[in-house]
């Protein structure tokens, strides 16, 4: 029989454990990466790959020779290559409408929600090629948080980006929250696996997506708002205060990118047009104004779409359970959906006609 102290011991050890074992959400020994890291002339490319092991590689500085693998420890058959290129520059603000395009937003890591809706959409094949033609895919933010593929899913959007280029389309990654928010060193929301990781890789969590690693410059040249035809696409929306700054779409992305990043915004800087861009409640990243008590009235909206020269507003951020779905006389369209939770949905534009598609393949017509 124990001692009351040694039981005692026992008892603490057993709720320790438990305790560990409650926050981990993810396996440990999960594949991770790669993270391309710029070391003066040289590219130095960290991994972890299956079993928790590390690797890293010294490269030349030529970036065209560099192939990286993704891997995934679980399922072999999803793994894939990607070419970096030479250079990263930040995007235009405004296109021309395409005949076909699909929505998606608020990713968030689950890497074969987006590869399913991809290939159930003939987006892509299941050798991740790209055969949408001169179709574009847009995501309206996230890609950050909650699900434990987050860099292989930046990786394919990398990857795709260049294949559509060849074939005539385009893939438009749209800023949201989460990810200014990682970037800014806000990790509330980041699965354990991502900072254990990191530890192996003698790293911090924040330096994965520094401004000196291949998907830190990535994430920098992407837009918070961006103009496709008749469409205004963002990740949360248009707020009063936002409308009454009365910038442009590239006015916006231009004085904005700079701050992408910006560490403590709020009380390291005095710019009353930043502050409002950035504001977590009524900013372009936060706003939840056309879904959440108090709804903006729809003369709001009237003046969002006469500012930008649009028909409607099309956001991710905010969950309703009518997404995908349009709202105030289809001049909103939602397109946020629990994909964490297996609802796995996005919006199809093809012959002048708004769909809501999923794994199926079906279109119900919205």
């Amino acid at each position: 029989m124990f001692s009351p102290v040694k039981s005692a011991l026992l008892l603490l050890c057993s709720l320790s454990l438990c305790s560990v074992q409650g926050q981990e959400k993810s396996p440990v020994n999960s594949s991770d990466g790669p993270y391309v890291i710029y070391k003066g002339d040289s590219i130095l490319v960290q991994q972890i790959e299956q079993g928790g092991q590390k690797k890293e590689q010294y490269l030349q500085s030529n970036k065209k020779a560099v192939k990286l693998k993704i891997n995934f420890s679980d399922a072999p058959e999803k793994n894939f290559e990607v070419k970096l290129r030479q250079n990263i520059i930040n995007e235009p603000s405004t296109w021309n409408q395409p005949k076909k395009m699909l929505v998606l937003s608020d990713i968030k890591g689950e890497f074969d929600a987006l590869r399913d809706l991809l290939i159930a959409n003939k987006v892509i094949n299941k050798k991740y090629e790209w055969i949408f033609g001169d179709g574009h895919l847009v995501i309206c933010g996230d890609l950050f948080d909650r699900g434990t593929e987050v860099p292989a899913t930046m990786w394919l959007l990398y990857k795709l980006e260049e294949e559509a280029k060849l074939k005539g389309g385009y893939v438009h990654t749209i800023l949201g929250n989460h990810d200014i928010m990682n970037l800014a060193g806000n990790f509330k929301y980041v699965d354990q696996k991502y900072f254990l990781n990191a530890e192996k890789l003698n790293l911090s969590y924040a330096d994965l997506y520094s401004e000196k690693t291949e998907l830190g410059r990535w994430l920098r040249s992407k837009n918070l708002i961006e103009k496709i035809g008749d469409n205004l696409c963002m990740h949360g929306g248009i707020s009063p205060d936002v409308n009454d700054l009365g910038l442009t779409i590239e006015k916006l992305n231009e004085i904005a990118r700079p701050y992408i990043g910006w560490k403590n915004l709020k009380n390291t800087v005095t710019d009353s047009t930043i502050l409002k861009i950035f504001n977590s409640k009524d900013g372009i990243f936060w706003f939840r104004g056309y879904f959440k008590e108090p709804v903006v009235d729809e003369k709001i909206v009237d003046q969002t779409l006469s500012l930008f020269q649009v028909k409607r507003i099309i956001v991710g951020h905010t969950i309703v359970k009518t997404n995908v779905g349009f709202y105030y006389n289809k001049k909103v369209l939602g397109v946020d959906v629990n994909q964490h939770k297996g609802d796995h949905q996005a919006a199809l534009f093809e012959n002048n006609k708004w769909y809501k598609v999923g794994l199926t393949g079906n279109k119900i017509l919205l």
